[in-house]
């Protein structure tokens, strides 16, 4: 019984320093590592066991962050009509962006296109899975697909981390507006 503890033990720290590090990387100018083992409640020598370096966490972050995010539009769906889901989404995006800003900058460049690599997949996906539905119910324009919507709210990676509270959803609602149907 004692191994299966410690399996569940070791899940659980990994769990937390996913947790402190996502919390770091929104909050704070500069990550760094002794700081997020002792946000998450552990040593430094139990994040580097799960985590050997900085990048290898910061990369767990944003994976993570693309699979609550590529999740999330199937079951917005299933609760909500397709632009609502849609913009419930896109709420869900500003999160994911301003992490995945921190993730980037800090990451070094190789490790980057690794990760953006993965994400514009699954994201790609998940946003087509949303636009059909609403071009089915009529509420989504016809002529859009997700590689335009990726291409605007790229725009995201353009603000300042200090307009980032006033604008980040603000452009997102104009990108949604945009994305409607008109009669």
């Amino acid at each position: 019984m004692e191994p299966r503890h410690r399996r569940a033990d070791a899940a659980g720290n990994r769990a937390r320093i996913i947790q402190a590090a996502r919390a770091v990387i929104a909050n704070a100018d500069e990550i760094k590592l002794n700081a997020i083992a002792k946000e998450a409640g552990v040593g430094q020598g139990t994040l580097y066991r799960h985590f050997p370096t900085r990048e290898d966490l910061l990369a767990e972050v944003y994976r993570e962050d693309v699979e609550e995010l590529v999740a999330a539009a199937t079951a917005l769906l299933a609760e909500h009509p397709p632009v609502t889901a849609l913009a419930r989404w896109f709420d869900r995006v500003a999160d994911y962006a301003q992490v995945k800003r921190g993730v980037f900058a800090a990451v070094e460049a190789a490790v980057w296109q690794d990760l953006a690599a993965h994400s514009l997949g699954p994201i790609g996906d998940a946003l087509t899975t949303l636009l059909e539905a609403g071009k089915a119910d009529g509420t989504i324009r016809s002529d859009v697909d997700a590689r335009d919507v990726i291409l605007l709210i790229g725009c995201l990676t353009r603000l300042e981390e200090d307009e980032w509270d006033a604008k980040a959803r603000h452009l997102l609602r104009i990108v949604l507006d945009g994305l409607r149907r008109r009669p």
